[in-house]
């Protein structure tokens, strides 16, 4: 299937990916770009994961205040310096600094929860699936769980900008895009109210 540029272009206008890989998803998909955007973010999910274990030594730090009354900072973290000054990644800090002061969450992922936070909540959802059959009441205890930690969780939480992605969408895109881990290691939102 021959894919045209102005196909391949607006890919990756949408998802920041290099032309090669938005070109090759394109064909993987048939021409169809929404599937595309699909594959890519699994890959990138993917991508993510493979860089896990590496070691972070640089980063940037975002910020952003509104209106005098409200501010954020948020260490964005990468491997190396050469990704951490690109002016994109600055850009990703200060955007996740934008919604850390906009919907205040608790924590950065779900592994630092306290258990007493998460022992609570358990006692609340186990109440409500007694009644169920007893093969799903697992599976609908985490799934009530999930939810109800969801807007706590910084990396669970919808983008404000974009509400089909999540913050963990955004990291992983970045470490597709970079080529290096990228994770957010710090978080302080400031209030006057």
């Amino acid at each position: 299937m021959d894919i045209s540029t102005d196909i391949v272009k607006e890919l990756r206008d949408r998802t920041s990916v290099s032309i090669m890989q938005c070109k090759k998803a394109l064909e993987e998909a048939n021409g169809d770009i929404d599937q595309a955007e699909v594959i890519l973010r699994k890959r990138s999910a993917g991508a993510a994961e493979k860089k896990a274990d590496r070691e972070l030594g640089a980063g940037a730090i975002g910020s952003y205040v509104h209106e005098n009354t409200i501010g954020s900072l948020v260490l964005l973290a990468s491997e190396t310096d050469f990704v951490s000054q690109n002016p994109e990644f600055i850009a990703l800090a200060r955007d996740i600094a934008m919604h850390v002061a906009a919907t205040n969450p608790k924590y950065i992922t779900t592994e630092v929860i306290p258990a007493d936070a998460l022992e609570a909540a358990r006692a609340v959802f186990v109440k409500e699936v007694e009644g169920k059959p007893a093969d799903m009441q697992e599976k609908i205890l985490e799934g009530k769980m999930s939810s109800y930690f969801s807007q706590d969780v910084l990396l669970e939480q919808a983008y404000i900008k974009d509400e089909s992605k999540k913050i963990k969408d955004l990291l992983n895109e970045a470490s597709q895009k970079f080529g290096e881990r990228v994770e957010v290691s710090q978080m302080a939102r400031f209030s006057a109210r």
